[in-house]
C-alpha cells in the first residue's frame, strides 16, 4: 500500500485519508471510544446529581451568584459555566479526535504532531520542530506515541477509571477552587469557583507571553490561566487550538473564547489532560495503568503510577518533592481522598504527594 510520504505535508496542511491508511498510520480505532459512548462513560462513573452535589458553587450556579454578588469579580451574566452539560459536550467531541506525536529517539523536544478527525478521517500536520527532518536527525530512530482522545475514562479497571475521573475533577477543583477554610463545604464545594486567573479578572495586562516561531503571541492578547486546567501561556493555547480546531489560530486569535464557553474550557482541560509531552506522559496514561516509567523517571523518583505522579505532570516545577504540610498539596490530595470517597473507591496503595520525587 503506498500514500504520501508525511514529511512532504507542511505544517496546517491536511489531507484525507483512506481507511486502510487510517488504520496503518493511526492503528485500529476501538468503538468503544467513539463520541456515542463517551455519556454513558461519565454516567456510570459520576451521575448528574453526584457531580453537582460535589461543586455547589461552581461558577454561575444560584449559590455562586449569591455568595459572589457585590464582589469585584462578579458578573451577573454568568451561567452555570462548569455545567454537567457542558462537561458531558466536552468529552463527546473531543472523543472524534486523535493525536500523534513523534520524535527522534533520545531527543523527545525533536518531535512533530498530527490531528486526525475520525468521522472525516482527516489528518492535519498540526506542528513540527524545525529540525526534525534535518540531516542530523534523519538517522535517529522516530518513537510515536497515539492518542485517542475518546479514552477517558475507558481505559483499565473499573477501578482506573474511576480513580481517573477523580483525580482528574480533584485537580481542576484545586486550580479554580474559592472560599476560605472558614467557607461551608471548603475545599470541595468551592471547586470550580473560578474560570479565569483571579488577579487578571477585569484587568487589561498582558501575561504569559513567550516569543514562539511556531505558537507565537497575537498583539495585545494575554494568555493567562483559563478554564479548568487554567490554560497558560501562548504556546499551550496554540498546541490546544490546533488539535481541537486544525489551526492553531483560533485560540492565538481569540483566547478569551475559554471564558465565554464551558464546553470549550473543559475541552482544553481534557486533551491537556490526555495530551503526552514528552518527556511527561499524559495524566491519563498514568491513572489508566498503562504508563511505564523509563530508567530515567525511576531515577528522579517517578516510579509509583499515582495521583502523585498528575501532580508532577501539571506542575512539578513548583509542587516537586513536597507531602501533605504543603498546603497546595494537602488541599489537591485532599480534594482526591473526598471525591474518590464520594464515587465509592479506595485511594489505598496510592502515592499521593510527590515527596522523592523530582520533575520530568
Amino acid at each position: 500500500m503506498e500514500f504520501n510520504a508525511l514529511d512532504k505535508l507542511q505544517v496546517g496542511q491536511s489531507r484525507v485519508l483512506t481507511v486502510s491508511e487510517v488504520t496503518a498510520l493511526w492503528g485500529e480505532t476501538d468503538p468503544q471510544y467513539s463520541p456515542a459512548n463517551a455519556i454513558a462513560a461519565l454516567q456510570n462513573a459520576l451521575p448528574q446529581e453526584e457531580y453537582e452535589g460535589l461543586f455547589p458553587y461552581r461558577i454561575g450556579t444560584q449559590a455562586w451568584h449569591e455568595y459572589s454578588a457585590g464582589k469585584p469579580h462578579y458578573r451577573g451574566d454568568e451561567t452555570d459555566y462548569y455545567s454537567y452539560d457542558n462537561l458531558v459536550a466536552a468529552i463527546t467531541e473531543v472523543a472524534n479526535l486523535k493525536y500523534k506525536v513523534e520524535y527522534r529517539e533520545a531527543h523527545p523536544d525533536n518531535n512533530r504532531v498530527f490531528r486526525l478527525d475520525k468521522a472525516t478521517k482527516t489528518e492535519t500536520l498540526i506542528y513540527q520542530n524545525a529540525a526534525f527532518d534535518s540531516a542530523e536527525s534523519e538517522a535517529a530512530l522516530i518513537i510515536s506515541q497515539t492518542v485517542d482522545f475518546g479514552s477517558f475514562i475507558k481505559e483499565g479497571t473499573d477501578l482506573n477509571r474511576k480513580r481517573e475521573l477523580a483525580a482528574f475533577l480533584a485537580n481542576i477543583a484545586h486550580e479554580t477552587g474559592g472560599g476560605t477554610p472558614a467557607s461551608p463545604g471548603f475545599p470541595l464545594a468551592w471547586g470550580l469557583y473560578w474560570n479565569e486567573e483571579i488577579s487578571c479578572i477585569n484587568t487589561t495586562g498582558i501575561h504569559y507571553v513567550e516569543e514562539n516561531d511556531s505558537f507565537p503571541p497575537a498583539p495585545g492578547k494575554s494568555y493567562h490561566g483559563r478554564g479548568p486546567i487554567q490554560l497558560s501561556w501562548n504556546y499551550n493555547y496554540g498546541l490546544i487550538s490546533a488539535i481541537i480546531y486544525g489551526t492553531k489560530d483560533k485560540l492565538l486569535q481569540e483566547p478569551e473564547m475559554i471564558v465565554q464557553d464551558g464546553k470549550l474550557a473543559f475541552m482544553t482541560a481534557l486533551l491537556f489532560w490526555m495530551t503526552p509531552q514528552p518527556p511527561k506522559p499524559s495524566a491519563h496514561d498514568v491513572m489508566a495503568g498503562s504508563w511505564t516509567p523509563s530508567d530515567t523517571d525511576r531515577a528522579k523518583g517517578l516510579s509509583q503510577p499515582g495521583f502523585g505522579i498528575t501532580i508532577m505532570i501539571i506542575n512539578g516545577n513548583l509542587e516537586g518533592n513536597l507531602d501533605e504540610s504543603d498546603r497546595r498539596i494537602a488541599r489537591r490530595v485532599g480534594l482526591y481522598r473526598i471525591i474518590a470517597a464520594r464515587m465509592g473507591i479506595s485511594t489505598e496503595g496510592e502515592k499521593l504527594n510527590t515527596a522523592g520525587m523530582s520533575p520530568f
